[in-house]
C-alpha cells in the first residue's frame, strides 16, 4: 500500500522534471496502461479474448467529437461515448457468449465488430468518411483541451489509476473470483451453477466502457479520428499485447507491460522510421512476445513477484 502511495506521489511531481518529449512519452504509457487495464477485466481475469477493442475507443472517440461539433463538452461526451461503447460490448458478448463462442472464434467475432466500425465510419459522410474528423484546437480547458502537454499527462494518469481502482474492486469482489474461475474451467463453473453469461456479459460491458472513455482522451488529444487508425488492428494490437507482456490477468501485469513497450515502440519507431522502415516496431513487437510466451508463459509481473518473493524468503 505504501509502495503504491509512493509510486503515485513519484508519478505526480514528475513533470515538474522532465522534458516536453519525456513527458509526451509518459502520457502515452498511461494510456495504453489504461486501455491495456480496461482489456484485461474481459480479456485477463475472464479469459475472453478480446482482439477488437479498438472498436470501443473508436466509437468512444466519434460519439465524443461529434457531440462536440454540435456544443457538448467532451467532459460530458465521454461518458455518452462510453455508454454507447459499452452497448457494443453487450452485443458482441452476447452473440459471442450466448452462442458459446470461445477461443478463435470470438476473437474473429471481435475483430469482425471492429472492421465492420471501421468500414462504416470510412463510408458515412456523416462521420467524416475515410478523411475523418478534425477537431479544431481551441485551448480550452472546458473542451478538453489545454496549452500545456502537462494536463494531458495528468489526465492520462488518472484514467489508468481509475481503471486500476475498478479492476482492484472487480479482483476483491465475488464478480472477480467469478471470472477467474470462468477463465480456469467455464464447464465446471455453469456445473456449479455460476451464471456464466452473465458475469462474461458484465466483464465485456465493464471492459468496452472503460476503452470508450478512452477514446475521448485519444481524439482531444490527437485532435483528430481517422477510421483506419482508431478503429484498426493495429491499436487492438497495442492494447491486447501489454498485458499479454506484463501478465494478463494480474493487477499490474498491463501497467508494466505499458511501462515495457510504449518506451520501446517509441525507440523503434524513431529508429526505423529514420531508415525507412515503418511499422518494423511491430516485428519488434513479435519478437518479444515471442520470447515471453517461451520463457515468462505468464508474463513478466507474475515472474517479478515470484522472483521478489523468494529473495524476502531467503
Amino acid at each position: 500500500m505504501w509502495a503504491a502511495a509512493l509510486a503515485v506521489a513519484v508519478l505526480l511531481a514528475l513533470p515538474a522534471v522532465l522534458s516536453g518529449y519525456a513527458v509526451t512519452i509518459f502520457i502515452l504509457i498511461f494510456f495504453y496502461a489504461f486501455l491495456a487495464q480496461a482489456w484485461n477485466v474481459v480479456g485477463g481475469y475472464a479469459g475472453q479474448l478480446s482482439a477488437g477493442h479498438a472498436a470501443f475507443v473508436g466509437v468512444g472517440g466519434y460519439t465524443a467529437a461529434l457531440l462536440f461539433e454540435r456544443g457538448v463538452t467532451p467532459w460530458i461526451g465521454m461518458f455518452a461515448g462510453g455508454a454507447l461503447a459499452a452497448v457494443l460490448g453487450a452485443i458482441i458478448g452476447y452473440l459471442g457468449f450466448r452462442f458459446g463462442l470461445r477461443g478463435f472464434y470470438f476473437v474473429l467475432l471481435t475483430v469482425a465488430f471492429a472492421e465492420i466500425c471501421r468500414i462504416l465510419a470510412s463510408n458515412v459522410e456523416a462521420v467524416g468518411g475515410a478523411v475523418g474528423l478534425y477537431i479544431t484546437f481551441t485551448g480550452n480547458p472546458r473542451q478538453f483541451q489545454f496549452q500545456d502537454q502537462r494536463a494531458y499527462y495528468y489526465i492520462a494518469l488518472a484514467l489508468m489509476l481509475l481503471a486500476t481502482g475498478v479492476t482492484a474492486l472487480i479482483e476483491r469482489r465475488r464478480f472477480g473470483i467469478y471470472l477467474t474461475a470462468i477463465r480456469e474451467d467455464e464447464t465446471a463453473c455453469e456445473a456449479l451453477g455460476v451464471d456464466v453469461l452473465k458475469y462474461k456479459l458484465l466483464a465485456m460491458i465493464v471492459s468496452s466502457f472503460l476503452a470508450g472513455l478512452g477514446g475521448t482522451f485519444y481524439a482531444f488529444q490527437n485532435f483528430s479520428l481517422q477510421p483506419g487508425a482508431v478503429f484498426g488492428i493495429p491499436l487492438s494490437v497495442e492494447i491486447v499485447i501489454r498485458p499479454i507482456i506484463g501478465g494478463a490477468g494480474t493487477l499490474l501485469g498491463p501497467i508494466l507491460g505499458s511501462f515495457i513497450l510504449t518506451p520501446l515502440g517509441e525507440v523503434s519507431r524513431s529508429y526505423f522510421g529514420q531508415s525507412g522502415l515503418h511499422g518494423a516496431h511491430l516485428i519488434v513487437y513479435g519478437v518479444l512476445l515471442v520470447a515471453v510466451v517461451l520463457f515468462l508463459p505468464q508474463g513478466a509481473y507474475p515472474y517479478l513477484r515470484k522472483l521478489l518473493s523468494r529473495r524476502n524468503i531467503a
